[in-house]
């Protein structure tokens, strides 16, 4: 989205004015708002954030500040958006253009279009919710749970997307009946989508979704096929859309396709005693060749519960690894890519639009804030309950 340049006294401000008045912003706000950091957050913006998580963490944390107003959301857009559909707060972005390089790779026009061709080849007519589900979502409270899908029989396939997506994507998952997911939940989301359909069709990133098939024990070369939007039939021939119990969206991280099995062997080489852990939107041969696997929730907790003395080449974004690094001398933290390259879009968030955007609620003014239509709200809704209800519930092995 467009973001308007800032006025021209907050480019002029030096880091520690800009700090100095976002504290006193927030002083002057008070319990009326929170700040929410991704971890992919600089520091800068770190050190002024109230709660800070990856997506899963955050999609929660966002209704636990019920005397808050306001939630100004130092993440990017998809993650603002699923905020205001989960909560009755106002919801701000401070750089309207931190946007999500993967989320675009997979728009509503070309999901419906590979919608209505995957159909036509597994001779299913096109199922949603009943008009009434639809209605009891747009009425349901944000502290009330999800209802259960309507019973029905298992169908030839399910919708999933990645939290990493546009609100009309998550209501058009929900209203098929499918659910969202996050790097944290995805073998939850996909299992239990598995029980209630022959395949999947996993979007907008084919990693995490193979490396999810792959751990719940699917094969990748004969149970998935990626979907290539601008081809016919996802690039695929009928049969193997028949046969395949994954249809990968041809989509990825940009980050996480930097990271490579060339460097783990380095990295190896370099550090005989040496553990990888890296993000499940690395490729299917990074992972393979990794100790450990997780969201960055699971790649911190691992390495906060690592032994001291212990090495670490961390396959995420640097500004994460770099905290890491900082907050524990005592072990050693480094990238796993040498040319470390941070998430140019989470990046937009400069302090200095956080200290616009606060200011000016300081004032009375909303500016950036993210609302979700109505007509999407119900149905995005929906999705996110159902993946929340579903990641609350036991995976059985």
């Amino acid at each position: 989205m467009y973001q308007a340049p800032l006025p021209s006294e907050y480019q002029a401000l030096s880091r520690d004015e800009i700090a100095a008045r976002i504290r006193a912003a927030k002083a002057k706000l008070g319990d009326r708002v929170v700040i929410l950091g991704h971890h992919y957050q600089r520091d800068e913006i770190v050190e002024h954030a109230d709660l800070m998580g990856d997506s899963y963490k955050l999609c929660k944390d966002a209704q636990l500040r019920p005397e808050a107003e306001y939630i100004v959301f130092c993440g990017v857009h998809f993650m603002a958006e699923s905020a205001d559909i989960l909560t009755d707060k106002v919801v701000i972005l401070p750089n309207l253009a931190a946007g999500c390089s993967m989320a675009d790779m997979a728009n509503i026009m070309q999901v419906k279009s590979a919608w209505r061709q995957i159909q036509e080849v597994l001779g299913e007519p096109e199922l949603s919710e009943t008009r009434e589900f639809a209605v009891a979502a747009s009425e349901r409270q944000p502290s009330n749970p999800a209802p259960p899908s309507p019973a029905r029989p298992k169908s030839a396939v399910l919708p999933v997307t990645y939290i990493n997506s546009a609100a009309n994507l998550k209501a058009f998952v929900g209203e098929r009946g499918g659910t969202v997911c996050t790097s944290t939940n995805a073998p939850a989301a996909v299992k239990w989508a598995l029980g209630q359909s022959e395949r999947v069709l996993f979007f907008p990133d084919q990693h995490l979704g193979r490396n999810t098939g792959v751990k719940l024990g699917f094969d990748p070369e004969h149970d998935m096929c990626v979907w290539d939007p601008f081809k016919p039939l996802g690039g695929n021939t009928p049969e193997k859309i028949r046969s395949s119990k994954f249809l990968l969206w041809k989509g990825h991280c940009s980050v996480h396709m930097r990271f490579t099995v060339e460097q783990v062997a380095q990295a190896r080489e370099q550090h005989p005693e040496i553990q990888v852990i890296v993000h499940p939107e690395c490729t299917l041969d990074v992972v393979r060749q990794a100790d450990f696997v997780g969201s960055t929730q699971y790649i911190i907790e691992t390495i906060l519960q690592s032994e001291t003395g212990s090495t670490w080449a961390v396959g995420t974004e640097i500004n994460l690894v770099s905290r890491l690094a900082k907050a524990m001398p005592d072990r050693t933290i480094f990238c796993l890519d040498p040319q470390v390259c941070p998430c140019s879009t989470m990046y937009r968030i400069h302090p200095s639009f956080l200290l616009w955007a606060l200011e000016n609620l300081a004032e009375g003014r909303v500016v950036n804030e993210v609302a979700v239509p109505s007509e999407v709200r119900a149905n995005a809704r929906l999705a996110l309950d159902r993946m929340l209800d579903v990641s609350a519930q036991p995976v059985a092995d």
